[in-house]
């Protein structure tokens, strides 16, 4: 079976985000629509729905990656701010937003804290992993279904190669055939 590890993760982002939309637990506050992801950023996101490619993101990140917490997510959606003349500087990402997308994605089940491990964080549920790897499946099946058309295509194109120099070659063995039978009769 297809997991996350198999699918293209553009794809897999697009698709989740698609899909975190039918959740009530997962919704974006009222200031997500003016807020910066981070200190590094001139502008907030351009997209309306960013709220849901970020969770997606996020959850995708946990899978990957857990148990994992804020800070090193923050280090994760970070980035160089162009400071004019100055050398750019790193920043890190917006931890409330990280934070506040943790907790909805804890609400719905699909991450929860881990306390027990060596490492601190949030870790994946079976109802999160279950949740991406379906959609990393969708996402294969269309891929593959998409090769085997691409595939027919492609032999019918040979197919269609092939049999018209057939034709060719049958057209004139057949004309070669009439003009030896118009000379057998005049003979």
């Amino acid at each position: 079976m297809p997991t996350v590890y198999n699918a293209d993760p553009s794809e897999l982002i697009e698709k989740a985000s698609e899909e975190l939309k039918k959740f009530e637990a997962i919704k974006p506050p009222e200031w997500a629509a003016f807020v910066k992801t981070g200190m590094h950023k001139e502008r907030p996101p351009v997209k309306n729905d960013w709220w849901y490619a970020r969770a997606a993101s996020i959850l995708r990140k946990i899978y990957r990656l857990g148990p994992i917490g804020v800070s090193k997510l923050r280090v994760n959606y970070g980035g160089k701010k162009n400071r004019g003349y100055k050398t750019e500087h790193f920043y890190k990402g917006s931890g409330n937003i990280l934070r506040k997308i943790m907790q909805q994605l804890e609400k719905e089940g699909f991450v929860k804290i881990d306390l027990k491990s060596k490492h601190k964080g949030r870790l994946i549920t079976a109802k999160g992993k279950k949740f991406l790897d379906d959609i990393a499946g969708k996402i294969s099946n269309v891929h593959a279904q998409q090769k085997q058309e691409e595939k027919r295509e492609e032999l019918a194109k040979e197919i269609k190669k092939e049999k018209s120099p057939e034709k060719e070659v049958a057209m004139k063995e057949a004309k070669q055939d009439k003009k030896e039978a118009a000379k057998n009769k005049a003979q």
